[in-house]
């Protein structure tokens, strides 16, 4: 092994396993983020507006059956996932090209896997049930792997698509 790669930080060695750990971490802290604010607005700000019941049917497969919850998500999601496109572009992928185009693609993934999450959910949740695994501890486990799945597109649109560098002209 030479001397100069015995040198080399973790940060450097495994550059793209860094750019995971930073993207997981954003992730992670926006979540944090989001959840709080949706706590927050459905017992505290909108905690009249659950009473208020809605029937649709794309809407209560992601879980929204009531102007609060609607309000609630439409207000925590937007901060979450707004905390989490600054940190990845600023902080994960340092990433130079066109703010509103990454804008736009961005907001094109986050309607996708808020969808397909909400299908993806639906989907473990019923096979869980008819597998007997629910409940306390099975939820959890339901819920993280509903959580980690979009990571499977999420993290190289982030990284190959939405937050890219600008060509270097040669």
């Amino acid at each position: 092994m030479s001397e100069s790669s015995q040198k080399m930080s973790f940060t450097e060695k495994y550059k793209e396993l860094w750019k995971f750990i930073k993207f997981s971490f954003a992730g992670a802290s926006s979540s944090l983020v989001e959840l709080g604010v949706h706590m927050l607005f459905i017992k505290v700000i909108f905690k009249d507006l659950v009473a208020q019941k809605i029937d649709n049917e794309i809407l209560n497969m992601i879980k929204i059956d009531s102007k609060g919850v609607l309000f609630s998500f439409i207000i925590s999601t937007t901060v979450g996932y707004t905390i989490a496109f600054i940190l990845n572009r600023k902080v994960t992928f340092k990433a130079d090209s066109n703010v509103a185009l990454s804008t736009f693609l961005y907001v094109l993934m986050v309607i996708f896997t808020i969808l397909a999450n909400g299908w993806i959910g639906s989907a473990i949740t019923g096979f869980a049930a008819e597998k007997g695994l629910s409940g306390g501890f099975w939820d959890l486990v339901i819920k993280i792997i509903g959580m980690a799945i979009p990571t499977l597109w999420t993290y190289p649109l982030n990284r190959f698509v939405i937050h890219r560098h600008k060509k270097e002209n040669a």
